[in-house]
């Protein structure tokens, strides 16, 4: 499913304009996004939470050439699924 069918889908199931529905999920998506740029944990009972776990630099090697090079630290976006996922997703 991609943006556009998510957002015909959210405006079909509950009788609005596909532009309003936009509006929710863009809403939604910044939401999280600034949420989580700011070092918060974003939780969504039963669905699952998003969190920044920071990865350290590390030494690796370009493929290429074999040369050593640093590779600079970064924050990465972890998701855990909720209980009501994970059993959606195994029944």
């Amino acid at each position: 499913m991609n943006k556009s069918q998510l957002v015909e889908h959210i405006a079909k199931n509950n009788d609005m304009s596909k532009t309003t529905a936009k509006r929710v999920v863009d809403s939604l998506v910044t939401t999280i996004t600034q949420s989580l740029s700011e070092g918060d944990l974003v939780q969504l009972p039963g669905f699952g939470s998003f969190s920044l776990s920071y990865h350290p630099e590390k030494q690796g090697r370009n493929p290429q050439t074999g040369e050593e090079i640093t590779i600079a630290g970064q924050n990465k976006v972890a998701f855990k699924a909720g209980s009501k996922l994970k059993s959606a997703m195994n029944e």
